[in-house]
């Protein structure tokens, strides 16, 4: 893996590089996930082997760096991903976020210039409210989910389908998880869905099959945003069908690139 330096935090995120000359797909995984257990098999799919591919670890997640004194708000995250897209020097990328990370995705291309080709988002966080796991961590404190909660919600899930997940949060930042469910329940002004709707940049939503009907579905057509579907998936598509999901991600690029 290869480090970034957040200078001001004595800080490093960790992530995967895949060479390719086809534009860099910047990666953004979910709530408690990480990059480096989600997306490696998706990546290696032959509908993205060609494309420069960065796998990112966030703060307090995977083998990035746990810091104690970090806000770990969703713009906390998009702050030094901003400095990192500087620290890539690349003349164009395409971000993709999943669940929370498309939040953050989408947050992270409103702040971008010309060098940003496009958005593919896997049912992203839009709106306040959160998902099922973010509000069921909110509805600790915080002291109570870091001190008992966290274990408790990776006991709950052991053994389940949500195995991966399970992994993953075991060695990610309770701090972390607390405070970006925080921030996915409480919402932002203006919301992660204005903001997509705003922005000039051709953009991509993919739903797994497993999670529909959804009223979204509608609603991002009306806003003239392209929908692709990932068959036999669910939430967890990149677990659930990876090369479904290379492949849904690489329609969207073809629309992105024209």
């Amino acid at each position: 893996m290869k480090e970034f330096p957040i200078d001001h935090m004595n800080a490093r995120i960790r992530y995967h590089d895949f060479p390719g000359e086809e534009t860099p797909i910047l990666f953004i995984h979910g709530l408690g996930c990480a990059s480096s257990l989600d997306y490696p098999q998706v990546a290696s799919m032959p509908h993205l082997a060609g494309h420069r591919r960065i796998l990112i670890d966030l703060l307090g997640a995977g083998y990035s760096d746990k810091q104690d004194h970090f806000g770990y708000s969703l713009n906390d995250h998009v702050d030094y991903l901003e400095a990192f897209v500087r620290f890539l020097d690349v003349d164009r990328f395409i971000v993709y976020g999943h669940s929370m990370g498309g939040a953050i995705a989408i947050s992270l291309a409103a702040r971008c210039g010309k060098q940003l080709k496009g958005v593919i988002l896997s049912e992203a966080n839009l709106d306040s409210g959160g998902g099922y796991y973010s509000k069921k961590i909110a509805s600790y404190g915080e002291e109570e989910y870091v001190a008992g909660g966290h274990a408790e919600m990776i006991r709950e899930n052991k053994g389940s389908p949500n195995e991966n997940w399970t992994a993953s949060l075991l060695v990610s930042s309770p701090e972390a998880v607390y405070k970006e469910s925080i921030c996915l329940v409480e919402g932002q002004n203006p919301s992660w869905r204005q903001l997509l709707y705003s922005l000039e940049t051709p953009k991509t939503y993919i739903f797994g099959e497993k999670s529909l009907p959804d009223p979204d579905v509608e609603t991002l057509k009306k806003e003239h945003i392209h929908l692709e579907i990932v068959e036999g998936a669910g939430h967890a598509m990149a677990w659930d069908n990876p090369k479904g999901l290379a492949a849904a991600i690489k329609r969207g690029i073809d629309r992105i690139m024209g």
